[in-house]
């Protein structure tokens, strides 16, 4: 936040330049505000990016760039905010837009992808990495490739893309957790189990490996919680899982064993095994 003397001590010096009585001074004036105002909108673009409610982003971003359609930055602001928001047909016509400005970048054309992909429109999100040069290596690049890969069941080359995207950040999980759900549709369970447990060492708050990685030792008859980070709910929650995946397996005793425990270990009601450990009584 700026000193209220120096804020001061400009506008009186903007107030002497236009007490000249002519137009160069006005003009003076709307520049030195405008530059304050920029000032001021760089670090409101920042907020809107992060904090602020993703509708609320996109409204101001939306009427910004009516002011400024010329301007990439607020139309960034504007396609980020709407992914935020889970709008992803609308961001991915404006990162379109982006991509075909003066300013734009290898990295425009990345999140392009990406909002395609939210979108469902896997072609053309292929086509759009195909475009970025080789030489754009980053993160988001080879995690939006695995991605790719994986939908065409070309695993080899998930696989090689999924590596060199762990390599390429210090936050690993949720792209291991990825990973290890690709190997999960495969049938490699050994290997899924591995990368679920690897995900949530990066980071224990991941509740979605949590449950993949119950998933994958269902599929594996192994009926037990494993030795992982968990409150009461989420233990709950994953008894549940644990309990559907042996009742698909067949093993439909155990599973209502595992029901009932979700059921005890819960905080609350836990209405959602209740109904499922009723409807199998009820079948029985």
């Amino acid at each position: 936040m700026r000193h209220p003397m120096i804020l001061a001590a400009c506008i009186a010096g903007v107030t002497a330049v236009a007490g000249c009585g002519d137009k160069s001074g006005d003009n003076t004036v709307s520049r030195a505000f405008q530059d304050v105002n920029v000032i001021d909108e760089t670090n409101l673009n920042d907020v809107m990016l992060t904090v602020a409610d993703p509708n609320e982003a996109v409204n101001y971003f939306a009427r910004t760039e009516k002011e400024s359609p010329e301007r990439i930055d607020i139309k960034r602001g504007l396609a980020k905010s709407l992914v935020r928001a889970k709008r992803y047909t609308e961001a991915a016509a404006v990162w379109a837009k982006i991509v075909k400005m003066e300013d734009t970048t290898s990295d425009d054309s990345v999140d392009y992808a990406d909002a395609l992909i939210r979108s469902g429109d896997w072609a053309r999100a292929e086509k759009t990495l195909d475009a970025v040069p080789p030489t754009h290596e980053t993160y988001n690049r080879y995690r939006l490739e695995a991605i790719v890969a994986d939908s065409k069941q070309e695993w080899e080359k998930a696989d090689s893309f999924y590596e060199i995207a762990i390599g390429l950040t210090t936050k690993p999980a949720s792209v291991m957790n990825n990973w290890g759900y690709s190997k999960l549709t495969r049938g490699e369970y050994k290997a899924a189990e591995w990368l679920f447990g690897d995900a949530i060492r990066q980071d224990p708050t991941l509740f979605t490996a949590k449950n993949n990685l119950i998933l994958a030792r269902g599929a594996q008859r192994e009926y037990t919680l494993p030795p992982i980070e968990m409150d009461q709910t989420e233990r709950a929650q994953l008894l549940h899982t644990l309990a559907l995946s042996a009742i698909k397996k067949g093993d439909v005793e155990t599973g209502k064993g595992l029901l009932q425990d979700a059921i005890n270990t819960h905080p609350q009601h836990f209405e959602t095994a209740v109904r499922s450990l009723r409807a199998l009584e009820n079948a029985g």
